[in-house]
């Protein structure tokens, strides 16, 4: 009973001295079914299969300015898998997809818009494949509670950019498949959200 202890200690330390980015889950996804939030104009609701040892997963997306659901549909994408569920207008969201976003300026009126593309995973990822970070220790993902207590997410948040060749990445850390990296069509220097 006591050696159960020493390694949950020993566990906890090593978790508390993972990164940040390191306690979030990060899973290969693919879009089987969209349809539009019968309640709320800018969302999507999206059943994403998350791989053979994951049931299909129901998130709810503000996406609705920025895609058809056509372009949704079969859409390959990063879901965050460990966070805490939230009904979002009386759906319930188990997670979120990663997108990156820029400002544009619109070439008629120079007004500014935003532009907004997935972060894609490779073509031959594996669907359900979790996500490493280039230079970092393997992920220990947090539980959703854990997450969303120490703000984990938002923590994280400011340093999620892609780089200069579109790559995702936290403080330059690129993130990883087994297949290579992922990244987004065309944003270069985007906020990851």
């Amino acid at each position: 009973n006591n050696n159960n202890n020493t390694n949950n200690k020993n566990n906890n330390n090593a978790q508390q001295q993972q990164p940040d980015i390191c306690k979030l889950e990060f899973k290969v996804g693919r879009i089987v079914k969209v349809w539009v939030h019968p309640d709320a104009t800018n969302l999507y609701c999206e059943e994403i299969d998350g791989g053979k040892d994951d049931k299909p997963r129901q998130i709810a997306s503000g996406l609705r300015k920025h895609f058809t659901q056509d372009q949704m549909m079969g859409q390959r994408l990063l879901v965050v898998a460990n966070l805490k569920p939230k009904n979002l207008v009386g759906f319930k969201s188990h997670g979120m997809v990663l997108c990156a976003a820029t400002t544009t300026t619109a070439t008629t009126n120079d007004e500014q818009q935003e532009l907004v593309e997935f972060v894609e995973p490779p073509e031959e990822a594996t669907i359900g494949e979790s996500i490493t970070f280039e230079g970092l220790p393997p992920p220990e993902p947090a539980s959703a509670s854990q997450v969303d207590k120490k703000k984990i997410f938002a923590k994280c948040m400011e340093g999620m950019k892609t780089t200069q060749d579109c790559k995702a990445a936290w403080n330059g850390h690129v993130f990883m498949t087994t297949a290579g990296p992922c990244q987004t069509k065309t944003i270069a220097g985007g906020q990851m959200r």
